[in-house]
């Protein structure tokens, strides 16, 4: 049975079985590291962030702290951690909240919390963003967008092509949905990945959420490769999605699949629907700018000389301007 490309990607990821209705670890045990994964000061970076735009009025006291697909909970647990250090009283007037479409991970999230903060911090839960109406808030979404659907194009003889696959064969035939052209002529991709679902995620956020801080870290750039970029996780292993030795059968829904983001149809999926503004950066430059190695001054007044140079390590980890430090970018929209 033919499938188009962005069908098959959806239920990989989302389908029934599909690799993300399953708790999977992140890190060493799992398939694949992130940010979170690597070092808690990632999370405390944000704090700091948000605790300094907090002091600037940009946002005020009462703001909620929504994160947008929590995996475990570690993020926003090392947020609100984090927050305490810098700021405990705004513990008393901040609100938290969690988007998470899978009930079984809403739990697990749940527990993780409980059990890291009791009752001293409440957490509110949404099952789809669409569900979200808020006066203010500071959103974080860690590697999110490159786990939206994607068609995969090429241009064979000036003609666009999409994928579909059939018995686990990704097979190019002649595109003719206008909206996949228009898209990919307005962002000059000839052959690679169009995202899908950019637009509707923005607009949801645009129009429930009144003022907004939106925050997100991904690998990708401005710009399109022009080559293919998806590729498939397992084990720490990298298996591009064309790879001839590449088993579909076996990796589908055992294994995480992604691409990497044209963070230019992000920036437009918001400023075509509102007025915002946008910084972009490297993940190094952005962690630096909100102030990780000022955390990382206060962890060395308060532990031994051994475990500080243990969270350095990590820390480098995030930074490094040869692997994750430049590889992943930081979009802040601010409305």
């Amino acid at each position: 049975m033919k499938k188009k490309f962005s069908d098959y990607f959806n239920n990989w990821l989302y389908g029934q079985d599909g690799y993300y209705t399953k708790y999977k670890a992140i890190g060493k045990d799992g398939d694949f590291f992130t940010a979170v994964s690597t070092s808690m000061f990632f999370g405390g970076s944000i704090a700091k962030k948000i605790v300094d735009t907090i002091s600037k009025n940009e946002l005020p006291a009462n703001t909620t702290i929504l994160e947008i697909g929590a995996h475990h909970g570690y993020l926003l647990a090392d947020i609100i951690q984090f927050i305490y250090t810098l700021n405990p009283k705004l513990l008393e007037t901040l609100n938290f909240a969690i988007v998470e479409r899978f009930e079984h991970l809403q739990l697990e999230q749940k527990e993780y919390l409980q059990n890291s903060f009791g009752n001293t911090i409440k957490v509110d839960f949404y099952s789809d963003i669409s569900e979200v109406k808020l006066d203010n808030a500071f959103i974080v979404a860690n590697e999110i967008y490159d786990a939206f659907a994607c068609e995969l194009v090429y241009t064979k003889d000036e003609k666009l092509q999409t994928a579909s696959v059939i018995d686990d064969k990704i097979i190019f035939e002649d595109c003719f949905d206008e909206d996949i052209k228009t898209k990919c002529k307005k962002y000059k991709i000839t052959k690679g990945e169009l995202a899908l679902g950019y637009e509707e995620f923005a607009k949801n956020i645009c129009t429930n959420i009144k003022n907004f801080h939106f925050l997100t870290f991904d690998y990708g750039e401005k710009y399109p490769r022009n080559d293919f970029s998806c590729r498939v996780y397992s084990n720490h292993e990298v298996f591009p999605i064309f790879d001839e030795n590449i088993e579909l059968t076996k990796l589908y829904k055992n294994s995480d699949i992604t691409y990497d983001v044209n963070f230019s149809q992000v920036i437009d999926s918001f400023s075509d629907i509102c007025k915002c503004e946008v910084e972009y950066q490297t993940q190094l430059k952005a962690l630096v700018e909100f102030g990780i190695l000022y955390l990382l001054e206060i962890l060395q007044k308060n532990v031994s000389e051994e475990n500080y140079l243990k969270e350095v390590q990590k820390v480098k980890t995030l930074l490094d301007p040869t692997g994750m430090g430049d590889r992943f970018k930081m979009l802040l929209i601010k409305k």
